[in-house]
């Protein structure tokens, strides 16, 4: 059994990584499909808003679906339906076949994202200690190589077709085999549920939902405004500009290869506190900048911080409701989607109208209230988790070899 949980471990770790390398893949060359499809920069809004608006029809859907189908079975079809979908945005032909990608690329990824998570869970139950945070390295890992790929796209002016073919043709027939070994476990026993029944309490999982929220208009913050911050506000070279994200990119590839081992120390409570703090003085670090090196110092500490929080809300909403998790982490997963609607618009508006260095701190402020929710990612007595991990269990319901 332990063989069954290293290869279900090892299996899903590489779906994380897939999706990483995919999603950096399409955000990081957005100009290039405009310029492809002629799109113009009033219409770009809105297809950029109708990805994360499907992901999360997408993520209720799966919701409803994993009543009946296994959350392995999900992952293993929704993700080749995200590959395709991205070869189909490189490859088409007029901006009704885009429309088409991006609808499929949204719908699927809502669902690929609700079911990684959900396996991911079940896993970390199943091994009775924190291994969250290195599913989400993986998916850091993945945006990293994905984004210097549509780097080297850009710098040799290939086709997006071009960029994207071989990576497609790589990942999606591994993806498939190696989703042969993904584990679904079963839920916890009904006594583990403390008299909250079988079913999902929206007002116990609406912190951790806000929680999900201020994470990503952080993420988005970087991800949309680290660039134009660095270059308009700081005065940085065009070439420095683009250092950030990827700095980013790669510190919080290293605060979750480590976050795991800090949780099964600390506690998930003292490692999301800390986060939180890190976070919060790397946007004080950005706004206060008097010149590029020292915003990139707080662009790193973002990094640090922001990397541990989302990891351990999904553990947390596992922990919270071990009957149900799979409708916890698909509910919580809509809240993903969210932040990143509300955080690019939110910091261009009032970078806008007030000024940029004090749109950076909203974020800062907003990321804080994570330390009022910080008793939520606490795990009860009576759970896996904080003080009561088990070194190995089998504790795994269903596995998923085959159709």
């Amino acid at each position: 059994m332990t063989d069954v949980l290293r290869r279900g471990r090892a299996s899903l770790a590489f779906s994380f990584f897939a999706q990483g390398a995919t999603f950096a893949l399409l955000v990081t060359r957005i100009p290039a499909i405009q310029d492809r499809y002629g799109v113009s920069d009033a219409l770009l809004p809105v297809f950029l808003a109708a990805v994360p608006v499907l992901a999360g029809v997408g993520s209720v859907t799966t919701e409803q679906l994993v009543k009946r189908i296994r959350p392995s079975r999900l992952l293993r079809w929704s993700q080749p339906v995200v590959l395709l979908a991205l070869l189909g945005a490189g490859a088409g032909g007029n901006i009704a076949e885009l429309a088409v990608a991006l609808g499929a690329f949204g719908l699927a990824v809502g669902a690929l994202d609700a079911s990684m998570n959900m396996l991911g869970v079940s896993l970390q139950r199943s091994y009775g200690r924190s291994i969250m945070l290195s599913f989400h390295a993986a998916y850091s890992l993945g945006g990293i190589l994905g984004a210097s790929l549509a780097w080297a796209g850009a710098h040799w002016h290939l086709a997006l077709w071009v960029s994207y073919l071989p990576v497609v043709a790589v990942l999606l027939p591994a993806a498939l085999v190696g989703s042969r070994w993904y584990v679904d476990g079963g839920p916890a026993p009904v006594e583990e549920e403390q008299g909250q029944g079988a079913g999902v309490v929206f007002k116990l999982l609406l912190p951790l939902c806000l929680v999900m929220t201020f994470a990503y208009i952080g993420d988005s913050t970087v991800s949309n405004w680290s660039a134009k911050y660095l270059k308009d506000v700081l005065g940085s070279s065009e070439q420095l500009a683009t250092v950030p994200y990827n700095v980013y990119m790669v510190t919080t590839l290293l605060g979750r290869t480590i976050g795991d081992f800090g949780v099964r120390r600390f506690g998930a409570v003292a490692v999301v506190r800390l986060g939180t703090l890190v976070a919060a003085g790397g946007f004080a670090v950005v706004a206060s900048a008097p010149g590029a090196w020292v915003g990139m110092l707080g662009f790193t500490l973002l990094g640090l911080g922001l990397c541990v929080l989302v990891p351990q809300t999904f553990a947390a909403a596992g922990r919270l409701f071990p009957g149900a998790s799979d409708a916890a982490i698909a509910r919580l997963n809509i809240f993903n989607y969210v932040g990143f609607l509300i955080g690019s618009p939110l910091v261009g508006a009032l970078g806008d109208g007030w000024s940029y260095r004090g749109a950076m701190l909203v974020p800062m402020v907003l990321v804080l209230v994570t330390l009022v929710y910080a008793r939520s990612f606490a795990a009860q007595p009576d759970r896996y988790g904080g003080g009561h991990e088990r070194p190995r269990t089998a504790d795994v319901g269903r596995g998923s070899n085959g159709l």
